[in-house]
């Protein structure tokens, strides 16, 4: 008995603990984003006057932080090409825009990551002007407004003086107590905003990537993969992979994982994709041609936020029927004419253009000597051919603007647009003023003449990848008027350029002889088996 009352105490007691609530099992482990709670760091328990006492205290623990980010583009907004030996950057390059850095520095500064660049002799060597905030804020209120030269507004200050328009001031501390890793929408801060505001100039990157779904972009979807920036674009001692001036055009290497010790692209499709992405045989040909971007990223700005197509500068300058200055608005509240910029042009979900890419891009450099002829002037000029085993095809938004031109010197000209003085373009409207006083700024020479040129610039469409379901049809390039009908040097069965009568009756002889011999096998094969049977 004595044994038997030990066995039902024993399968009582597996009961009783099968039984217990799962409330009393151990709560799960939070797992933090980051290994140190900033707010609890005294260093950061004071009120801060300015951008750079945030950064002087951010030093005494990250002590190598500064030198690593004064190595980067993003510091230092300066690059030689090794290809093409171009000087890149702040101190040559013009665009179709807002023109130029020069001349405009204490505007443009509001996106570098840096604090109090007002002009060309900024001290790049001063640590606690590296900007941290900028990239690790994590409470969406801080700001560089236009105008501060990079510098955050800590007290409510009117700007322009005069004006009655109050900048509110921000608590640097508490920002600095809530810092984490970059995100979405600190890297879009600038990014999304390039051009001069949300959407204008790349096109496949805006606002409306803060909060993705699927539908939009398959790797930065909230309800998904959730991508950062930082997740193909990861960095290592603050360098961020991924150029703009000389892209990966062409990718040949295997996937690979992230800190492999390699120093392949870790931004391109390839280095997680690998060169066979695909199930079906035929459409991993396809690849050796053709940019992933190409098939997967249908159209861009289609996220709800339309992105600037052109922009005219010449017909800046009007005033309204009031003496003042205007702003002309479109049926969906987006700027069309401004007094201080000229017309523009918006569009949304717009089909990229197609080209032929290398990873070169050559660029129309301030001073270079420019002739005014029908074709317009390409500010940048993605290179490549079907020929140099070098280039794929790739997407392209081609912005297409008319800016101010010198036609004695034959050259792009720089115009002082932004500041509170006499000579600026966006407080006078003068653009004799405004070109004397930006080509004074840039060290150029201006010959007092002014005329407007047409120009054009290219942008890599990289982001915004649809879902495999919604990727272009092959349909949409395999037909006449198709989406690659400029394409030179390349066979595409449907395309109206390709269509021969030679080669189509031959195609279709082939098929008719093929269909034949299936009919003839097929009697034959029934006639053998009736006289088997």
């Amino acid at each position: 008995m004595r044994i038997r009352d030990l066995m039902v105490a024993a399968v009582a007691a597996i009961f009783f603990v099968a039984a217990v609530p799962a409330a009393t099992d151990p709560a799960p482990v939070k797992v933090l984003k980051s290994n140190a709670d900033h707010s609890k760091f005294k260093v950061l328990d004071q009120d801060f006057a300015s951008g750079p006492e945030v950064t002087k205290a951010c030093l005494s623990c990250h002590t190598e932080a500064a030198k690593e980010i004064q190595k980067t583009l993003h510091w230092k907004w300066d690059y030689i090409n090794p290809d093409t030996k171009q000087h890149l950057g702040k101190r040559n390059i013009i665009n179709n825009f807002c023109t130029s850095v020069k001349s405009n520095y204490a505007a443009c500064a509001s996106c570098h990551i840096g604090y109090g660049m007002r002009d060309d002799k900024y001290d790049f060597s001063v640590q606690e002007n590296v900007d941290c905030l900028v990239c690790h804020d994590q409470t969406g209120k801080y700001k560089k407004p236009s105008g501060f030269a990079g510098l955050p507004v800590t007290k409510d200050t009117e700007f322009p003086p005069g004006s009655g328009k109050i900048i509110k001031g921000i608590n640097l501390s508490e920002i600095a107590k809530k810092i984490g890793p970059t995100q979405r929408t600190t890297c879009g801060g600038c990014h999304f905003n390039g051009g001069g505001g949300d959407g204008v100039k790349h096109g496949d990157l805006d606002s409306s990537l803060e909060a993705p779904n699927k539908e939009l972009d398959v790797h930065m979807d909230v309800k998904g993969n959730n991508f950062t920036c930082a997740t193909c674009h990861k960095t290592e001692g603050h360098q961020v992979p991924g150029s703009r001036y000389a892209p990966t055009a062409m990718d040949k290497n295997p996937a690979h994982m992230r800190g492999e010790a390699d120093k392949t692209n870790p931004t391109t499709c390839q280095a997680c994709h690998g060169q066979r992405p695909h199930k079906v045989a035929k459409l991993n040909e396809h690849t050796a041609k053709i940019a992933c971007q190409t098939c997967h990223i249908p159209a861009f700005a289609r996220g709800g936020q339309p992105t600037k197509m052109s922009w005219d500068w010449s017909t800046a300058g009007k005033m309204g029927p009031d003496g003042k200055p205007m702003t002309l608005k479109n049926e969906d509240g987006y700027d069309t004419y401004m007094t201080i910029k000229g017309n523009f042009v918006w569009k949304e979900n717009v089909i990229p253009e197609y080209i032929w890419f290398n990873g070169k891009v050559k660029y129309t450099l301030m001073g270079d000597k420019i002739e005014k002829g029908d074709k317009p002037t390409q500010i940048n000029h993605f290179e490549g051919s079907a020929t140099d085993g070098k280039s794929m095809i790739w997407p392209i938004k081609l912005f297409r603007g008319k800016q101010v031109y010198d036609p004695v010197n034959k050259s792009l000209v720089i115009t002082h647009l932004a500041g509170n003085d006499d000579t600026a373009f966006w407080t006078n409207f003068n653009w004799d003023k405004a070109v004397a006083a930006g080509m004074t700024t840039a060290n150029a020479k201006f010959s007092g003449k002014l005329d407007f040129i047409e120009t054009e610039s290219m942008w890599p469409i990289t982001h915004m990848v649809a879902p495999k379901e919604k990727a272009v049809a092959c349909a949409e390039c395999h037909t006449s008027g198709g989406r690659l009908e400029k394409i030179d040097g390349v066979y595409m069965p449907g395309r109206g350029r390709d269509h021969t009568n030679w080669l189509d009756m031959g195609g279709w002889a082939i098929a008719a002889l093929t269909l034949l011999f299936v009919l003839g096998h097929g009697v034959g094969r029934s006639i053998a088996h009736k006289r088997n049977s």
